[in-house]
């Protein structure tokens, strides 16, 4: 099965550059990765260039032949994996379903690396969830794979504290690293026939669905703790959205500020100070630290003041629908 004492033939599944990390360690430790599958170029960027994943550029520098089939069901996908024969698929964000025919074709079966400690945040956005959610803890989990949404046997786990000025980036950086880490140490102890499998408790579930664009837009009538979390979970990209005028833009980093201003309305800026600027929620207040308005760079909240003439009683407001430079 394994090439030599430890080394295991695997398959490698992946696409953003959360998996890049993981990736580059099961080859430093030492792993034959014998191909990639990621998914196919997609156009990004200002130009809508075709351009390749994250996973793709780190493979083809690695010298690893790559494939991109648009679904693993298709027969000719079947069949490269087939004859690649791996002894293990290490799948880590690829989005792509696993069809049964993939999932009973290792030996040592599918694993996968999911940024929540499972059974909590099942599903596409994890990481925004936990902060979304106000979590203190959050992780990484490896599981062998079956055919529903992350429900799969929990191999290992390793609890990562959510800081309070983490957000989404800062904190898909740890888990990413704290993940690679994570599937080197359980692809040492399938190699030795010593993985453990722990069933999930499927009554403990919650759910993190795929954040469609509007999702990011901010709400000033939630508590100010929401508000703050919200920003956390969409910040640095692509940024929680408002409006201040005509204007979006982009908030990303508040900081929860006092009970705010009787009479005022959610949304309504309260107040200005050396750090930013002060906006009334549905209870409390949260402190405007950094914002990015459409077509400019990031700037403090006191820049923003300064430059584009925000005024004590002028109203931000949830945008029906953002477009150009400050969409999210």
């Amino acid at each position: 099965m394994t090439d030599t004492l430890g080394s295991l033939r695997l398959v490698f599944m992946g696409t953003p550059e959360f998996a890049v990390p993981s990736l580059r360690a099961v080859l430093d430790a030492g792993h034959r990765v014998v191909a990639v599958f990621t998914q196919p170029d997609r156009p990004r960027g200002r130009g809508h260039k075709l351009l390749p994943s994250p996973v793709k550029e780190a493979a083809m520098r690695a010298g690893i032949p790559v494939y991109q089939p648009r679904r693993l069901r298709d027969a000719e996908a079947l069949d490269i994996l087939r004859g690649l024969a791996p002894d293990v698929i290490c799948v880590v964000a690829y989005g792509l379903l696993l069809p049964p025919a993939v999932l009973q074709l290792p030996p040592l079966g599918c694993v996968n690396v999911h940024a929540s400690l499972l059974p909590r945040h099942r599903g596409a956005a994890p990481i925004q969830a936990a902060l979304m959610a106000g979590d203190a803890v959050t992780g990484v989990t490896t599981m062998l794979m079956d055919e529903g949404l992350d429900t799969g046997d929990i191999i290992l786990q390793r609890p990562i504290p959510i800081e309070p000025d983490d957000n989404a980036g800062t904190l898909h950086d740890k888990l990413a690293v704290a993940g690679a880490e994570l599937l080197v140490e359980t692809l040492r102890l399938l190699a030795a026939g010593q993985a453990p499998r722990r069933p999930q408790d499927h009554a403990q579930a919650s759910y993190a669905p795929k954040l469609e664009r509007a999702a990011a837009a901010l709400d000033w009538a939630r508590p100010a703790e929401e508000v703050r979390n919200h920003v956390r979970a969409f910040a640095p990209v692509p940024g929680a959205y408002t409006a201040h005028g005509e204007r979006i833009l982009k908030v990303l980093q508040v900081e929860v500020h006092g009970p705010g201003r009787t009479g005022a309305q959610p949304g309504q800026v309260i107040a200005v100070e050396e750090a930013g600027f002060v906006v009334q929620t549905g209870r409390g207040a949260v402190l405007v630290r950094q914002v990015k308005p459409s077509g400019a760079a990031p700037m403090t909240g006191r820049d923003y003041v300064n430059g584009y003439r925000l005024e004590v009683g002028d109203l931000l407001v949830t945008p029906v629908a953002a477009s150009g430079d400050g969409s999210p």
